[in-house]
């Protein structure tokens, strides 16, 4: 066997070294040499072989079609990627139906490589000619136009390049959002740039659609050489739409985000409403408004912050943001009201707002076959309220009213898929607090709502003041609630169908006499007191109920019963939601003798709108005509007779009033039922008797209940 020289391995190690480096540098040089040829190629010829290569990988790689009609350059110019396109046009994904995404009479670029490739697209040059681009989100709002790749998955937002230098020429934008119902086209001025900077503002105009509205805008980036360098843009726009006039003013962290923008808001027009319709959101109608405010967009949150303002004669503060999310939007407001006017609140019940800020009171009437209609017929706008939710909470100090004593009103709003809460609604009226919850379920057809309105115990006179009542020796209280179910889509239509009870309660208290007096028909001591001079002398009220069944919309006592120091005072008949008629009759018994004493009912009839007060009845005209036959027949003192009550009225007790209880449970003060309190409709109502065409006949004619 041969012998191996321990030195040959350590003199063979360096040669091997030798040979590595002479490969690896001739393989540098090739791979140099190869690029370099390329670039050669690539400048000498401008890449136009290429065009072919170049549509297919854009095609493959975007999923759209990608073409170019005329020249094509593509290379290295020399380190910066030099790209010309004539006719390029980049089709729109294949569910947005067809068209072009993008297209362009001309294209010519100058890009920095690496950042092109990592990092922000900064391209060094642009030119643009006759550039067209289509962008628009599907009807879901999942994908959008513009970005490529999968087409499944979600759309991002638009993210433009920053462009140092370039000339735009004939530039139009078509945009296009179905959660809005917007359809714009956009068009740019000629721009001219050089090293970052820009001769002028960049101005735009615009026109379309929003919600089947025409609208108009124009605007400025004011400066745009912080656009350009990526920086913040200052931004004027003014927009027209709905007959109303939005001027914003402010910065933009680029020229088409609006997250994180800083924007003061002007808004005013004629109607507040529309405004919002633009959105998709329903509210009441308003008069001629004018707010001031900030504006950001937050992700999903469009935010007006800091609001300021008046519509009609009324005051308005606060903030709102609307929340873009699926399946509907959200509103979020917290406003405040320090002066509501009474016409402003019109529109929130449902009266025609033009109509009563035209006529004022007058303007809430409307006649319907000839007969005054005072209920609210606006309908509630269901189609409307598919398309949002809504979280309000809104505050009134005061309500400017001649004849309604009413202030802090707190009113706390939820809309949840077609379920309108209203609840709490709180507010004071003449010292007393009214709390009441309204629900109105839309999602069943036609909707249905729950009324529940509760008076806490309120000073009579007070409360009676605006109708002429003077406040003086009235300390008598008086606490009500309001429980009804019914079915439509107006209020008018809800109540007619409602059923429920009514119940005001009278707790111990006392009243001005001669308002009592004149109810009763008690002419002999109304007479005495007048002439005694004790006109206004308070009477003790012991406790009163004034309650109503309603079935099918209309309402029937149950009972009326109210006790009184000497009399004792009964109400029979009611009213009608489906008419609006009225036809009460109340009479008094006293509980002492009266030398005359009509003891003839009051009655009240009419309508809503036009009440009729009648104090000579049939009754009263019997009570009359007896006394006169008796006169003839006998000797005139006999004919006195006929006008002497006996005072034999049976004291209520109570208990059974006081809890607001029907007319079957009332009782005497010694404990045996009453039978002169519900022998009117209630009791055929109660006891089944009165069939549907007895009820039909009742909501239809509703009078002669006596």
């Amino acid at each position: 066997m041969a012998e191996v020289s321990p030195t040959a391995g350590a003199s063979d190690a360096p040669r091997r070294r030798r040979d590595w480096r002479r490969i690896a540098l001739r393989t540098v040089v090739g791979i140099v040499g190869a690029l370099f040829l390329a670039w050669l190629i690539l400048f000498v010829t401008k890449g136009r072989f290429l065009k072919g290569t170049f549509e297919r990988i854009a095609t493959s790689g975007s999923g759209r079609t990608v073409r170019v009609a005329g020249d094509f350059q593509f290379y290295f110019n020399p380190v910066d990627l030099k790209f010309l396109a004539e006719g390029l046009s980049v089709s729109n994904p294949d569910w947005a139906g067809g068209g072009n995404l993008f297209e362009a009479k001309k294209l010519d670029s100058s890009t920095a490589t690496l950042t092109f490739l990592f990092g922000r697209r900064r391209v060094n040059w642009l030119e643009l000619d006759g550039a067209r681009a289509d962008l628009h989100w599907d009807a879901a709002r999942k994908r959008n136009t513009w970005t490529f790749g999968d087409p499944d998955k979600p759309g991002k937002k638009l993210d433009l390049p920053i462009v140092r230098a370039g000339t735009f020429r004939d530039t139009r934008i078509r945009y296009r959002d179905p959660q809005f119902l917007l359809d714009g086209n956009f068009t740019l001025d000629t721009v001219e740039t050089s090293d970052a900077q820009f001769a002028g503002a960049i101005r735009a105009a615009g026109q379309g659609t929003v919600r089947g509205r025409p609208f108009r805008l124009t605007g400025q980036l004011q400066s745009p050489d912080a656009t350009i360098r990526g920086g913040q843009n200052r931004l004027t726009a003014r927009i027209e739409v709905a007959r109303s006039v939005t001027i914003l003013a402010g910065t933009l962290p680029g020229p088409t985000e609006l997250d994180g923008s800083n924007l003061a808001v002007r808004l005013r027009g004629r109607n507040l409403s529309d405004v919002f319709a633009v959105l998709g959101i329903v509210t009441p109608d308003t008069r001629t408004y004018r707010l001031t405010g900030r504006m950001t967009k937050d992700g999903a949150d469009w935010k007006f912050m800091r609001l300021r303002g008046r519509f009609g004669d009324s005051d308005l503060a606060g903030s709102l943001t609307v929340t873009q999310r699926e399946p509907r939007l959200l509103l979020t407001a917290d406003l405040t009201s320090r002066t509501l006017d009474i016409v402003d609140m019109s529109a929130f019940v449902g009266y025609d707002l033009e109509r009563v800020e035209a006529q004022g009171a007058a303007g809430v009437i409307q006649r319907e076959g000839g007969a005054p209609r005072l209920l609210p017929d606006a309908k509630l706008n269901v189609e409307a309220l598919r398309n949002f939710d809504a979280k309000v909470h809104y505050k009134v100090a005061t309500v400017r009213a001649r004849s309604l004593p009413v202030s802090d009103v707190n009113l706390t709003l939820d809309l949840n898929d077609r379920l309108l809460k209203l609840s709490p609604l709180t507010f004071v009226m003449a010292r007393g607090n009214v709390a009441s919850d309204v629900v109105i379920d839309a999602r069943r057809r036609p909707a249905v709502t729950d009324y529940d309105i509760r008076l806490s115990p309120t000073p009579m006179g007070r409360l009676l003041a605006g109708w002429g009542v003077e406040e003086a020796g009235t300390s008598g209280t008086v606490k009500a609630r309001v429980k009804l179910t019914g079915s439509g889509d107006t209020v008018q239509e809800s109540l007619a169908t409602s059923n429920g009870r009514i119940a005001i309660i009278l707790p111990g208290g006392s009243f001005w006499t001669r308002n009592v007096q004149l109810s009763e028909l008690d002419l002999g001591t109304f007479a005495q007191k007048m002439f005694e001079g004790r006109l206004k002398e308070p009477v003790r009220i012991n406790c009163g109920l004034i309650g109503f069944t309603v079935r099918g919309g209309v309402a029937a006592a149950d009972p009326i019963l109210i006790d009184t120091q000497k009399n004792v005072m009964i109400g029979r008949g009611g009213f009608s939601f489906c008419n609006e008629s009225i036809d009460l009759a109340f009479r008094a018994d006293s509980k002492r003798f009266s030398f005359l004493a009509g003891q003839s009912p009051v009655g009240i009839g009419g309508y809503f709108a036009q009440p009729r007060y009648s104090v000579i009845s049939p009754e009263l005209l019997g009570r009359a005509g007896a006394g006169l036959g008796l006169a003839l027949v006998a000797t005139p003192l006999a004919g006195v007779l006929a006008f002497v009550d006996p005072g034999d009225a049976k004291g209520a007790a109570c208990g059974p009033i006081l809890a607001g209880a029907t007319a079957r449970a009332q009782r005497t003060k010694d404990g045996e039922v009453r039978d002169d309190v519900g022998r009117g409709t209630t009791a055929k109502a109660e006891d089944g008797r009165s069939n549907r065409g007895e009820r039909k006949e009742q909501r239809k004619k509703f009078l002669g209940i006596f």
